[in-house]
């Protein structure tokens, strides 16, 4: 069983740069600890947390119709409903549960144990 750590995606309306050019085709990949970590020292955050979205977007769609490369300014021209849409996403793909296989110390038998999102009881 291999690990998916890439998800390709397809904005409702797509990202429309200087030329006209409609970009629509991208790819999402899982988010690290570094990827949340960095955006928060930005003083774009700091001045304005609703920016935090666009920082974390811009490191982790990795692929943007012909983009070379995705930079915060193409996520900030993003329309509203495929920022939503890549927000959503983003959640979807980075807090799956997880479950974990584990044996327990008293009676040696073997279950799968269900760890929620950071912070849930």
């Amino acid at each position: 069983m291999s690990f998916k750590t890439e998800y390709e995606f397809e904005l409702p309306r797509g990202y429309v740069d200087s030329e006209g050019n409609v970009h629509r085709e991208g790819v999402m990949r899982l988010a690290t600890a570094k990827d949340e970590i960095i955006p928060l020292n930005d003083v774009r955050v700091q001045r304005n947390r609703a920016y935090l979205i666009v920082l974390l977007l811009s490191r982790v769609v990795t692929k943007l119709g012909s983009l070379p490369e995705v930079k915060p300014i193409h996520i900030e021209n993003l329309f509203a409903s495929d920022l939503r849409f890549l927000e959503e996403m983003y959640n979807r793909i980075n807090e799956e549960e997880a479950m974990v296989n584990v044996t327990c110390p008293h009676c040696g038998g073997k279950f799968d144990k269900e760890y929620g999102k950071l912070g849930e009881s």
